[in-house]
């Protein structure tokens, strides 16, 4: 039992009633509830009151909610509360203070966060009982519901701390009280919302304001923000840890040797030489290997065993993870590989996926004829007025030239797409949902094709288009 119903009384000050006993975990969408967890009514796109009958129908332990649904039984097991989210937070900072043992990492950064998060949390569970955010529960409800579900007995704690705006990480850094902070990197992210890169980087410094004392920031480097990053931290008597490839990174690469899967790194790692291979390609996933090692070494982890798991981690869905697609169920010749980026983007993002893409081999085929490259791009959002300009540029990145094919999508992707020459020219359309079937009908056996674009362009629909051609095959 992750909650016993007294403690939950007493962290959210609700009332209980009907007959329970406690919660297995916590749960805020009736879809992935599990038996035994207590509902979390929450007022967000939706208002959880409305599933809260279907909730205890699926086999949840109780809700906490603030009126009583309408259909309930008078007996219905409830936690009632003035206000869900509250009560969630409540909750959330009495799950930090039982776990006391807990060596806790917080990660944000403009990209990589999520990627970073859970190569440590699969580096960190291999060592000791660890916890971590669940997807990118990052945000004013998902820190809170994270803390919530860590169990008393947590080792390390992984939280990933993500914002839109100023002032958005100050309240749940405070919340979950890390030992170590990391900044993956400041980029032009959310540019929309801020005057200013500089706003952005003050933003992402906000993290630093719940790190316990004497506890430690890991910063990039080689971003031009880390000097704004390291006063930063000095004003708040934090340890700067920077991790990069300038000659002064307490955290540097040392040597690197890239291939179409792999990468070879050579690193010190705060004064310790290590030797590693990377699932992931690409020296913006190397860079980031470097922050998960420093911060698993801050930690307390054992940094020789941190480096062998590292050698099995590979990127999650929509953010690097690859797989080939066969054409045909039987003759693995007629496969393509699908890179699949589709998670977020922004325009540093999108330049490294063209990397990832370029360092990519399209495989001959039996006809003779190489695969191509093949980039799809959807919208990069909230980069406000210079927008247009941003995704015009796109065409100019470094690796855009070993790029055969350019597919794009959305308003924005348009200047990208005029921009670019006719000769790469594949197809432009209003957003992904007419941008699928195109690139479906494009793929042909031995090519390789990226998929990027920010959350809201909706990019996971190409993923699935692409995907469905294996199992439209092997229907046949």
């Amino acid at each position: 039992m992750l909650w016993t119903r007294d403690a939950l009384t007493i962290a959210t000050g609700g009332t209980a009633s009907g007959d329970w006993q406690g919660a297995a975990g916590i749960s805020i969408d009736t879809r992935t509830l599990h038996p035994g967890d207590l509902f979390v009514a929450l007022k967000d796109v939706r208002d959880g009151h409305d599933f809260v009958g279907a909730a205890l129908e699926t086999g949840a332990g109780a809700a906490l909610v603030s009126r009583v649904p309408e259909g309930l039984s008078a007996n219905a097991p409830l936690l009632r509360v003035d206000d869900p989210l509250s009560a969630l937070e409540s909750l959330g900072l009495a799950a930090r203070e039982r776990a006391g043992q807990a060596r806790i990492v917080a990660v944000t950064g403009s990209a990589g966060k999520t990627s970073v998060k859970d190569a440590l949390s699969a580096l960190l569970s291999a060592q000791r009982s660890t916890h971590a955010s669940a997807k990118s529960y990052n945000n004013h409800w998902g820190v809170p519901l994270t803390l919530a579900r860590m169990p008393a007995a947590t080792r390390y704690g992984i939280f990933e701390i993500g914002m839109n705006h100023a002032g958005e990480i100050a309240p749940l850094t405070r919340m979950v009280r890390p030992h170590v902070a990391v900044i993956t990197n400041v980029l032009p992210a959310h540019l929309g919302n801020f005057d200013s890169e500089a706003g952005i980087a003050a933003a992402k410094a906000e993290i630093m304001e719940g790190v316990v004392p004497g506890g430690h920031v890991v910063l990039n480097r080689d971003n031009p923000w880390f000097d704004l990053l390291a006063t930063r931290a000095a004003s708040l008597d934090l340890t700067v840890v920077s991790f990069g490839e300038a000659a002064d990174a307490s955290v540097r690469l040392l040597g690197l040797s890239q291939r179409a899967e792999t990468a070879s790194v050579e690193a010190d790692i705060l004064d310790e030489p290590v030797l590693y291979k990377l699932n992931a390609p690409g020296r913006h996933q190397v860079l980031n290997s470097l922050a998960v090692l420093a911060a698993a070494k801050l930690a307390g982890a054992d940094l020789a065993r941190c480096v062998l798991a590292l050698g099995q981690w590979k990127p999650g869905d929509g953010r690097g993870a690859r797989r080939r697609i066969r054409l045909d169920p039987i003759d693995p010749r007629s496969a393509f590989l699908l890179l699949d980026e589709s998670y977020n983007a922004n325009p540093a993002s999108v330049a490294a996926a063209l990397e990832t893409l370029a360092l990519a081999e399209p495989a001959p085929t039996l006809t003779g004829r190489k695969g191509r490259r093949i980039a799809v791009l959807g919208d990069m959002l909230e980069l406000g007025k210079d927008a247009d300009r941003l995704h015009a540029q796109l065409a100019e990145a470094p690796h855009m030239a070993s790029v055969d094919v350019v597919f794009v999508c959305g308003p924005h992707g348009k200047t990208l797409y005029d921009t670019l020459p006719k000769t790469k020219r594949g197809a432009w359309t209003p957003d992904s949902a007419a941008l699928a079937p195109l690139v479906k009908a494009e793929m042909r056996a031995g090519d390789v094709v990226m998929v990027k674009g920010s959350l809201g362009s909706a990019m996971a629909r190409v993923v699935a288009a692409l995907d469905a051609l294996s199992a439209s095959r092997k229907k046949r």
